[in-house]
């Protein structure tokens, strides 16, 4: 096996000269370096699906089984495929997109390919194929297996081109709660609290324990993703990493690398590389350093958990942030930097500065603005220079101004 990487210009004249007579793949996103590893993810414009149909006994055609695919693909609650390829032995559906998805939307991508996985699996989507670094048959290319070449065997079109889709179209049809509901939820949460607090308001509820605080919450695997982002931005504010620091920045963007569910054990040794070489090109890390990790990753996607102190969590390690500030030893400064590896201080400032900016869109003024006008109500004569006692003397004069 050979692996190359091109600019993205270079793509049609380079498929063009492929030898056809052999078994060749291309990947399915962008990366910012060459090579194919999720960490070097730079954006992704499909989702999709490898269907090994000749371990199901499928009968008929790659283009009868084509159309029937189309037809379960409805009944089941997803879109139906922009391209369906036959890879010489079994079939590879394509949701293409209107617009790439960048790196930082990786999580929910993921989620919406294992919502496909689970429910194609009646046409044997292979669960280990559908990781952003996935590799598919290029159309063309002979499958050598079974001396079949790559070919579309089905296609929705949409004004003569292959149709496309919305991501957030997409998630509408495959994530249980869409992100608009997400947003609208959390906008009718905050105007109540606005409006308890208005009112002078207390509220009491049993049950699961709410969060009142308002603050921005992420799903674990988005946090997981943040994480590793932040961990990866805080080498670059220190102009790299360190000697004696580079295992302990591998073993933690690794760790949450896994928690995010954008790679699994199996590719977990080739990631690893991709980050020792951002890390420092020369490099050469131990790989038994991170037997543990792999340890952890087999039970983790077996579904295993951990007890602690009545708590239960994933296999994986689940640190808090202040554990990570303490371990790294970041600075305030470098967290106002950072997305989510912050303090509960720094995290209620910026919420704060979100809802300050929320109200101002909304046509509210400012606090201290607000305060000088009511004052300015209250006490008119002192808009006019003069003494409270004139101004009664004079017969109350009306300002012309009075916002009340």
């Amino acid at each position: 096996m050979r692996q190359r990487s091109y600019k993205l210009g270079e793509l049609p004249r380079v498929v063009q000269l492929v030898d056809t007579t052999r078994d060749t793949w291309i990947s399915q996103a962008e990366f910012t370096r060459p090579n194919r590893r999720v960490v070097n993810l730079w954006r992704i414009g499909l989702l999709f699906v490898d269907l090994d149909t000749y371990k199901v006994d499928m009968r008929g055609d790659p283009e009868q089984i084509a159309q029937r695919l189309a037809l379960h693909c409805d009944d089941v609650g997803i879109p139906p495929p922009s391209i369906v390829v036959y890879s010489g032995r079994g079939l590879q559906a394509k949701w293409l997109l209107e617009s790439p998805v960048p790196r930082r939307a990786l999580p929910r991508w993921n989620r919406c390919q294992e919502v496909i996985v689970e429910r194609l699996a009646a046409y044997g989507a292979d669960s280990k194929a559908r990781d952003a670094s996935r590799v598919l048959r290029l159309v063309g290319a002979t499958n050598t297996k079974s001396g079949e070449v790559a070919r579309v065997v089905g296609l929705q079109e949409q004004d003569g081109e292959p149709a496309r889709y919305s991501f957030e179209y997409l998630c509408e049809w495959l994530l249980p709660v869409s992100r608009e509901k997400i947003e609208r939820r959390r906008q009718q949460w905050t105007a109540a609290n606005d409006e308890h607090g208005r009112r002078g308001l207390a509220s009491l509820s049993s049950g699961r324990q709410r969060q009142t605080s308002g603050l921005r919450s992420f799903s674990g695997r988005q946090l997981a993703w943040h994480r590793l982002e932040d961990l990866r931005r805080l080498a670059d504010l220190r102009g790299g990493v360190r000697e004696g620091e580079r295992m302990l920045h591998l073993h933690w963007q690794l760790n949450f690398l896994l928690l995010s569910g954008a790679t699994n054990s199996q590719q977990m040794w080739f990631e690893a590389q991709a980050l020792a070489r951002s890390i420092d090109p020369a490099w050469l890390h131990e790989k038994s350093a991170l037997s543990t990790l792999y340890t952890k990753a087999r039970a983790f996607e077996a579904g295993e958990k951990v007890e602690f102190n009545g708590q239960t969590y994933p296999a994986l390690y689940t640190p808090k942030s202040s554990h990570i500030i303490d371990l790294f030893g970041i600075t305030d400064e470098e967290q106002r930097q950072l997305q989510t590896i912050i303090t509960p201080a720094l995290a209620r400032e910026r919420h704060s500065d979100r809802e300050k900016a929320r109200r101002a869109a909304a046509g509210a003024i400012p606090r201290d603005e607000y305060l000088a006008r009511s004052k300015t109500a209250r006490e008119p004569w002192r808009a006019l220079g003069i003494s409270r006692r004139t101004w009664y003397r004079r017969g109350c004069p009306e300002l012309d101004d009075n916002p009340i």
